[in-house]
């Protein structure tokens, strides 16, 4: 035999020997062991099996002989995608200059599924490319969303008439923001306005949203055609979302602190004066973009770090409500924002605060002398060592004295208190320390205070009370979506707080009024007990009569005399605000 054809016989071998797939490598295996009758061992060496997957595969051919080995030879014509009779009606209808939309809508009447993304990968196959953008007029005639006006004060219609709305609770705000000088104010500030919207009409547009509170301000389109929001306003359609969305970029960062200073002063003008105690913590509101500048910090609820705003808040411990934000915190400045609303409190009243209450994280012992300095009383906890918990374990039992706590519902009553003047670096002077057992925590908690002659009960009382400002931010994130901030919202997050704090101030100037209860309620159970109310706004010559349905909770508004009132709005032809409760 030649050579030739010895390698022709060696290479014809191979195909048996060595296989290429492993179908091919399985048929080889069993035939070898079931025809050649060779071991599993020789198998499983030849083919690079374990002797074990060889007897597996040896049992399932018994179990199921006529497994297939080799794919049956189809004969015949092969079926033409081309002539696929879906893909021939979707090229007959873009030559009907049908939009990849309309082709999948006119397809789903027909019964036929086909995505977006299919219908196009098809006709970019066959050769056709985009539609050149359309008139009005050259588009199929299908049904579409009906279209609103556009925003226009200068349109607005106060003819007598009757409005059916979904808005009518919203009304009962407005009672608050007619007895102060709410346009003058933004008009004052210089925020951004438009001769058809003009600021203060496109602030009361986003404050209305928010205190509905059940959808952000990118979800305004499905309400655009209630008169009814649109009227709260003083339009006479609600701003579109792009208007909503792109305004708290046009205003000037310089203005939020006026404009902050201004809206208490008009609240005090008119029964909401602030308290003299303050409750502060920082909040991280979680960003999800990708930006390289936004810092990452610890966020609680999700007990990591991550990219977020970060944002100090203060809450009047007396009205309960915020009366400061920052959303400008940098990991560098933070331990100064107490600082920066100590001066901020000065400059508005003249004076600074009488008490502060916050967490051991928020500031340093050097601002904590600066506080001590100005007169200023605070109430904070100090973070512990090992050290300190071993020195605190070996004080003896003579050095604690027991305290009693008031409220009948605490767990805790009787708590033992080790009270002791110490120093620390960075603060000038003496501190008042307290160690507090036997609060149902498993270490001891350590308060720093420089009241030095407040009882250790009232002192413990006074910071217990500060976790309701966490509460306070809880109900913000849940009702006025304090938290829904990511790239996909253009909205600034110093746009959104100051939102924020404007409708939790008019709640709580409505809980207040009414009250029953309503005086520490959260917005929302305000809200779903009395606001969520849907009624008619019956338009006359000099008034505007809300009239609303019946419901379990109108005898407290009518108790709070929203029933006798008769409020003029300016921004609605001074027409005077009624109420009638069905």
């Amino acid at each position: 035999m030649s050579d030739v054809s010895e390698e022709r016989l060696a290479s014809a071998k191979r195909i048996f020997l060595q296989p290429r797939n492993a179908t091919h490598r399985q048929y080889e295996a069993l035939r070898a062991y079931f025809v050649e009758e060779c071991s599993a061992a020789e198998v499983a060496e030849r083919f690079g099996y374990t002797p074990g997957t060889v007897r597996v595969m040896a049992a399932q051919l018994r179990k199921n002989p006529d497994r297939p080995f080799f794919l049956p030879t189809v004969k015949g014509p092969q079926a033409d995608v081309k002539r696929d009779p879906v893909r021939e009606r979707i090229i007959a209808l873009r030559k009907q200059n049908f939009s990849v939309p309309d082709i999948q809508r006119l397809l789903a009447e027909e019964g036929v599924e086909r995505s977006v993304g299919g219908i196009w990968t098809l006709l970019h196959e066959e050769g056709f490319a985009r539609l050149p953008r359309r008139r009005t007029a050259d588009r199929p005639q299908i049904l579409r969303p009906e279209a609103a006006a556009a925003a226009d004060v200068r349109l607005l219609d106060l003819s007598p008439r009757r409005v059916q709305t979904k808005f009518a609770g919203l009304y009962l705000f407005l009672p608050f923001l007619a007895r102060i000088p709410f346009d003058t104010i933004h008009e004052e500030l210089g925020l951004p306005g438009t001769k058809m919207v003009p600021a203060p009409h496109a602030v009361r547009s986003l404050l209305a949203l928010k205190l509905w509170g059940k959808a952000r301000h990118s979800r305004v389109m499905s309400e655009v055609l209630d008169e009814g929001l649109a009227l709260f306003s003083g339009l006479n359609v609600i701003p579109k979302r792009a208007l909503l969305t792109q305004y708290s970029s046009r205003i000037d960062p310089a203005s939020y602190g006026p404009w902050l200073r201004r809206w208490h002063e008009a609240l005090g003008a008119i029964g909401l004066a602030g308290g003299s105690s303050f409750d502060l913590d920082f909040h991280t509101i979680p960003f999800h973009g990708e930006d390289a500048l936004v810092e990452k910090h610890y966020v609680s609820k999700r007990s990591r770090r991550q990219k977020g705003i970060l944002a100090f808040l203060a809450r009047d411990a007396d009205t309960r409500v915020f009366c400061y934000v920052d959303a400008q915190c940098r990991k560098d400045t933070q331990a100064d924002a107490i600082l920066q609303f100590a001066r901020f409190w000065h400059e508005r009243t003249g004076h600074y605060p009488q008490e502060l209450i916050f967490d051991s994280k928020l500031t340093t012992y050097t601002n904590l002398s600066w506080l001590n300095e100005k007169g200023i009383s605070f109430i904070t906890l100090r973070r512990r060592s090992k050290k300190m918990l071993g020195e605190i374990q070996e004080t003896p039992a003579s050095a604690w004295r027991r305290i009693t706590l008031p409220g009948l519902s605490r767990s805790y009553r009787t708590p033992r208190v080790l009270d002791q003047r110490i120093t620390l670096s960075h603060y000038d002077g003496p501190i008042r320390e307290l160690v507090v057992a036997d609060l149902g925590h498993e270490e001891p908690t350590l308060i720093l205070t420089n009241q030095l002659s407040r009882s250790p009960a009232r002192l413990v009382t006074r910071y217990a009370e500060r976790m309701v400002i966490e509460n306070a931010i809880a109900d913000a994130i849940d009702f006025f979506h304090m938290d829904a901030l990511s790239s996909t919202v253009p909205m600034k997050v110093t746009c959104d707080l100051q939102l924020t704090l404007m409708a939790s101030t008019l709640y709580r100037l409505l809980g207040t009024t009414v009250g029953h209860g309503y005086e520490t309620a959260k917005a929302r159970h305000i809200f779903d007990d009395l606001v969520d109310a849907s009624g008619s706004l019956h338009l006359t010559q000099d008034a505007i009569e809300v009239r609303l349905h019946k419901r379990a909770r109108n005898p407290y508004l009518i108790n709070a005399g929203f029933a006798t009132m008769d409020e003029p709005i300016p921004w609605l032809g001074n027409k005077r605000l009624r109420f009638v409760f069905g």
